[in-house]
């Protein structure tokens, strides 16, 4: 048959043809139409031209020809033994990719003279290698060979600076660092000062020159000489020192990371509340506005774990119970520390240190701890400010929601330390931690929001007791407007803290509902008119009245003799109160002076005195 039929026997002269004008099989499964085809390696820079796919025509020198196949493979015949004996086609080889198909025997022919550089002989007869296996790895060879020269190119090519590079550093956990001529001045002046004292060693008496040459406040004394030790040994070396305060001066570079370094436990980057005690107990020691007290050191404890409370209401935000250098820079405390040195009379410091303060808070709790076994019930409780709390938030507070974990809750009791926080959250309700303190009491289901059913749940209490005292009630949809009006919450049908905290009269919110007294003097009163200079906080007024009628009620109870003296100081009068009951107390057991004095009874039997 002649090429029309398109299936006859191979040409002598070589491969068969497709006449010109048709486009055979192979042809059209490769895209391409006309005599020249382009193979399609993933791996060539530019198509190269290929023969057309022919049919096999046996042998070219003895070694089998490449046919290529409908599925794509690569597959080689000898003669008419490719179709006639139907030999079973070789497994293809897994582990290795498949090759695309290339084009004829002029491909092959391109091929064997690279392959005479891998180790074969040359000669297209040599029968060390098999031609088809040398054509299915010469790809794979070239192909590696592009790959690792490109890579090998995107090494040389110089990475870009890192973006941090070009940012200056802006966080310092610890302050700012210090340039090092610095931290050598100070060194020096230290050992200069050591250097005045006997044998290079400064006692405790010492330490307020050596903090001065630290350039430290005057009452970081106590915690730089228990942190270098002293307190075991008595008294502090010049090397030991300034060691400590050199390892300080390289890690710390600020002061609240300094005197944090100074009272923590080692391992520990917080402070708890008994690192406070030996800084505390050497202002007891040492602060004249607080000389009175060294004759009364039963009552050294009660003042030092109320100025603890007190520091951590206000600094510890975060309500771990744990103070961190950041809680402590945000704060004011050490700038009231610095002010110790300043300010002889120790009242004028009343955000943390003011005795007048402790004397009230200590007062208000004796007089409800009936048994004197410094704890209180719920029983006890109540009857603060002649019952004003209702008993639903009394029950909340004894319930744990404001104990922070501590350890204050024993047979259905409250300690000391949490009526401070008590008494501060009650009668100053427009601090941040008062604000948190009653939320988390009046949050119910512990879900951060209050809603309209706990607020009635605590409305109902106060609508009983206003219809006990003939006064009648708002209802509570009228009080609920009220009270949305006042606050403004961002989401309807709930009030956050965040509401809270933006508003302006969270102690209005918060007495409409569980306090009885302040409910009503809000309605009778208008707001205050806002006065010139700095104005008190609620807390403050609260205790400068409350100081002054205990003071005032102590100086009724005395008996008038001749030998009186008129001008007793308002300290001496405290001291004299408090004095005679400390023999017969235990430690943790002193009183107050209106522990065992029924000032109305007292006031009954005044006539029936005998003339003297």
């Amino acid at each position: 048959m002649g090429p029309a039929g398109g299936r006859s026997a191979l040409h002598e002269d070589g491969p068969w043809m497709p006449p010109e004008g048709r486009v055979s099989v192979k042809q059209a499964w490769r895209g391409t139409s006309g005599s020249e085809v382009f193979s399609r390696r993933p791996d060539a820079r530019a198509p190269v031209p290929c023969s057309p796919p022919t049919r096999c025509s046996g042998r070219v020198n003895g070694d089998p020809i490449p046919r290529h196949r409908r599925d794509g493979t690569v597959g080689c015949c000898s003669g008419s033994e490719g179709r006639s004996q139907g030999q079973k086609r070789p497994a293809p080889d897994t582990g290795r990719r498949k090759v695309r198909p290339v084009g004829g025997f002029s491909a092959l022919l391109r091929v064997i003279p690279q392959l005479r550089g891998r180790g074969g002989t040359g000669r297209p007869n040599a029968p060390t290698e098999r031609p088809m296996a040398l054509l299915r790895d010469a790809p794979r060879e070239r192909r590696r060979t592009r790959i690792t020269c490109r890579v090998q190119a995107k090494k040389e090519q110089p990475l870009p600076p890192a973006a941090s590079q070009s940012i200056p550093a802006f966080y310092f956990p610890r302050g700012r660092p210090t340039d090092t001529l610095h931290v050598d001045a100070v060194i020096s002046k230290i050992e200069r000062t050591f250097a005045q004292f006997p044998h290079e060693r400064a006692t405790m008496d010492d330490m307020g020159r050596v903090a001065k040459a630290c350039g430290c406040p005057l009452y970081w004394k106590g915690p730089l000489f228990c942190s270098a030790g002293g307190e075991r040994t008595g008294s502090v070396s010049v090397h030991k020192f300034v060691a400590m305060w050199r390892k300080i001066l390289h890690n710390c570079h600020d002061d609240a990371a300094k005197f944090l370094h100074l009272l923590m436990n080692p391992g520990c980057n917080y402070l708890v509340q008994e690192d406070f005690v030996p800084f505390l107990q050497d202002v007891v020691n040492t602060h004249p506005g607080l000389a009175f007290l060294k004759e009364a050191s039963e009552f050294h404890s009660r003042y030092i774990t109320t100025v603890i409370q007190r520091i951590f209401y206000t600094v510890n935000r975060s309500w771990s119970g744990r103070i961190t250098c950041a809680e402590l820079r945000r704060s004011t405390f050490l700038q009231n520390v610095a002010l110790l040195e300043e300010e002889a009379d120790i009242n004028q410091l009343t955000e943390y240190f003011s005795y007048e303060h402790f004397y009230v808070i200590y007062c208000k709790f004796w007089e409800l701890d009936t048994d004197h076994d410094l704890l209180i019930d719920s029983q006890d409780l109540a009857r603060h400010n002649d019952h004003a709390v209702s008993t639903k938030m009394i029950e909340r507070i004894f319930s744990g929601a404001v104990t922070r974990g501590r350890k204050v809750q024993k047979e259905g009791k409250i300690s000391y330390a949490d009526f401070v926080w008590f008494l501060l959250s009650e009668e100053d309700k427009r601090t941040p931690t008062s604000i948190e303190y009653w939320f988390r009491c009046m949050d119910l289901d512990g879900d951060g929001a209050l809603s309209m059913f706990e607020l009635e749940y605590f409305y109902e209490e106060q609508c009983r007791r206003l219809d006990s005292m003939a006064i009648e009630a708002l209802p509570f949809e009228d009080c609920l407007c009220q009270m949305l009006d006042l606050v403004k919450p961002q989401s309807d049908g709930k009030i956050t803290l965040r509401d809270l905290k933006r508003c302006k009269l969270a102690n209005v919110f918060f007495d409409t509902f569980f306090n009885i007294e302040k409910y009503l003097d809000h309605e009778q009163k208008e707001q205050d008119s806002e006065s010139e200079g700095p104005e008190l906080s609620d807390w403050e007024k609260y205790a400068a009245e409350e100081y002054d009628i205990l003071v005032a009620e102590e100086a009724a109870a005395e008996p008038w003799e001749d030998g009186y003296e008129a001008e007793l100081s308002p300290v001496e009068q405290k001291l004299s109160s408090l004095r005679s009951p400390l023999a017969q107390r235990p430690f943790f057991e002193a009183p107050s002076a209106l522990g065992a004095v029924d000032l109305y009874e007292y006031a009954c039997e005044d006539d029936d005195l005998p003339p003297s």
